[in-house]
């Protein structure tokens, strides 16, 4: 497409108009009979149906091609196919009613005869002449084009082969198989753009098992605007590769157990005897079935933009750490863009000859962060002088290293430019950053991410620009007198399994402050989290969401059991632990409330008390929903547990101090899936 163009134009523009009022305010559209989609240049006021010729560009082969030109279609914008979809194809149909909506669409605006095409596949390309179309089974009756045109990677496909072919295939081709042949008239633009969406919405969004899902709602909110979104975020980068990869590999895996289970179907429907077989046949069917279903959730789950990032995906970093170097020795590295004498001076008497009888320390000098970093082995310090530093590449800490700022953390600014996975990717044991200011751009993924290990920020401010901090499972975060705020998901994510510790920090300006991920599945431990003296302030929704799914099948047997054991936990939680000497995790809520009483003798503070004792409570609510699960497991393996408290399961909150203030929905919520 051209620039300053854009697809447009309308069936039924009275109706669209009402429908959507944003769109109506638009240039006039087309009626039906003058094209279905009206082009307008950005420098006129006029539409393409008041100028003669193509509104389209033509796409020239590169080298020396038989064929003619075609037209250029496979460019468009996200709000172009959007609008075609919604208001032109699809509307409001089942997935059932899929095909039959096409090819009234296709009836209203292609040229039944009169063009020219390319039949492209993936073994040659032919050029053709189309008489007639078949709209309900979306296929063209076609001829060969004269001259005989074509391009083969082998060459056995001569004019004869080509007319046996043709004629195997009663000279109907599918459409989505034809490039239309580029025609200045504007005569055929209509069909070269209605072709174009039918084999875009083929080959990326449909799905072969689309039509056997329920037709509660309408297909295209259900199913094509989240597939087309994810299409469109994928090509602009905005996806983590990992995930690509995740979402590709799921696909492919759906598709073959869905071609084996229709398989295996259709043998069954021609065996009517009740042998062992087919009854064998039957278990291998609900095995796929229950595959299927498995992961066509995670699918959509990948689909939907905001489960995407609520949920994630388990990556794991491939990061090595170089360990400790041969000779033992462990380095100093200086960043600074300009040194001067005087600033040196400061620095071997604050930082580099502390101690006068250490031994001699090896210091090597860097003009940029992030080739000391790549420089580090084990036990190594970075120290980066004041001054504005700008990075392309990822910050991949392996080793344990210590990594500060000589001054404060405005005057000491790392900014990342240009798209990436992560900006910070620590996975070493005992990692130390302090006295930074990181500043994110063009991210696809958080500013921080702890894959494993131990990483300590204090003193740091954390500009975001997707999702902040991500503390994965089995890793432990220790966030101190930190700043953190801008990110359009999550300020900190906590996966099941991890340790995460947080004193006296400001997480603000979010989409959510604070987000704790599921930890009911029976595989992942429980976190441990410790909140003290934190300011969670003006995020978007929550100042602290809890991710969990609803309430498991097997919990609602024992409902009752669940709702007195919960209720016993609270009389707990208020003071009444038990006084069999044991340390519970009842005892520590305990404590930790004592603590709080301290502020509500200020009035003003009573919201923020409130919503401290509020993410306690649900947290040992959904602990023991986890407790419940596992219990009921475990009895039916016949394994009974000598001690079922709540610190068998090694949970431990520290709740205290923290203030909840402006948070659009307030300080604490849920989100179930």
């Amino acid at each position: 497409m051209a620039d300053g163009m854009r697809v447009s134009g309308g069936l039924e523009p009275q109706a669209m108009a009402s429908g959507h009022p944003d769109w109506a305010a638009e240039k006039e559209l087309a009626p039906l009979e003058e094209g279905l989609f009206q082009v307008e240049d950005s420098s006129s006021d006029c539409s393409s149906h008041d100028k003669p010729g193509s509104s389209l560009q033509s796409f020239v082969p590169e080298g020396k091609s038989p064929f003619p030109e075609i037209f250029q279609t496979s460019q468009l914008l996200f709000y172009e196919r959007f609008r075609a979809y919604q208001d032109y194809m699809l509307a409001d149909c089942k997935a059932s009613e899929v095909r039959e909506f096409t090819a009234e669409f296709l009836e209203k605006v292609l040229e039944p005869s009169g063009w020219q095409a390319i039949w492209h596949t993936n073994v040659f390309e032919v050029l053709v002449e189309i008489t007639d179309v078949d709209f309900s089974a979306l296929k063209a009756v076609v001829r060969l084009a004269e001259p005989y045109a074509c391009e083969s990677e082998v060459n056995t496909f001569t004019l004869e082969c080509m007319k046996e072919l043709l004629e195997l295939k009663e000279y109907q081709l599918p459409l989505q198989e034809l490039w239309v042949v580029f025609d200045d008239s504007g005569v055929f633009d209509q069909t070269a753009l209605a072709i174009e969406h039918v084999r875009f919405f083929y080959q990326f969004i449909w799905r072969s098992w689309d039509e056997e899902e329920e037709d509660e709602y309408d297909y295209f909110v259900r199913c094509v605007e989240p597939r087309l979104r994810l299409h469109y975020d994928i090509l602009e980068d905005r996806v983590p590769s990992g995930l690509i990869v995740d979402y590709r590999n799921l696909l492919t895996q759906c598709e073959e157990s869905y071609r084996k289970f229709l398989n295996l179907r259709s043998s069954l429907s021609n065996c009517n005897s009740d042998s062992e077989q087919e009854n064998i046949s039957m278990v291998e069917g609900l095995k796929l079935y229950s595959e299927i279903e498995q992961l066509k959730q995670k699918l959509k789950l990948i689909e939907n933009p905001l489960l995407r990032y609520v949920f994630g995906y388990q990556k794991n970093s491939n990061i090595q750490a170089k360990g400790v170097r041969s000779n033992g020795q462990k380095v100093t590295h200086v960043v600074s863009s300009t040194m001067v004498s005087g600033l040196l001076r400061s620095l071997l008497r604050d930082r580099l000859c502390e101690e006068p009888f250490k031994e001699d320390t090896e210091i090597q000098f860097h003009r940029d962060p992030l080739s000391a970093i790549n420089a580090c082995y084990e036990g190594d310090s970075v120290i980066v002088c004041p001054g504005h530093y700008v990075v392309h590449g990822t910050f991949s800490i392996a080793d344990s290293i210590v990594l500060e700022g000589y001054g404060l953390p405005d005057d000491i600014v790392i900014e990342k430019r240009g798209k990436g996975d992560t900006f910070v990717d620590c996975t070493g044991v005992d990692i130390k950053i302090s006295s930074i200011k990181f500043v994110q751009h063009d991210a696809v993924e958080g500013i921080l991410i702890i894959h494993r290990g131990k990483t300590t920020v204090e003193n740091c401010v954390l500009q975001c620009e997707t999702t902040g901090v991500t503390v994965r499972t089995s890793a432990e975060f220790l966030m101190k007198n930190s700043d953190l705020y801008g990110a359009k998901g999550a300020g900190l994510e906590i996966y099941p399994g991890s340790k995460c510790i947080l004193s006296d920090n400001g997480i603000h300006h979010c989409k959510e402050g604070i987000l704790i991920k599921d930890f009911l599945d029976e595989h992942y431990d429980i976190p441990k989290i410790s909140m003290v003296n934190n300011v969670i302030h003006n995020n978007e929704g929550y100042g602290v969401v809890l991710v969990k799914p609803t309430i498991f099948s097997d919990l609602k047997e024992n409902d009752q059991d669940k709702t007195e054991e919960n209720k016993a936990v609270k009389i707990q939680t208020s003071g009444q632990a038990d006084a069999a000497g044991r340390v519970d995790l009842e005892e520590l809520i305990h404590c930790a409330t004592d603590k709080m009483e301290i502020y509500e003798s200020a009035a003003d503070l009573s919201e923020q008390v409130e919503g401290n004792c509020e993410i306690i409570n649900e947290l040992v609510a959904a602990s023991t929903q986890k407790g419940q699960i596992r219990k009921k497991r475990l009895s039916e393996l016949g394994i009974t547990q000598a001690d079922d408290n709540l610190m068998s399961q090694e949970m431990f909150v520290v709740i205290v101090g923290n203030q909840f203030k402006w948070n659009g929905k307030g300080s604490f919520g849920t989100f179930l899936f």
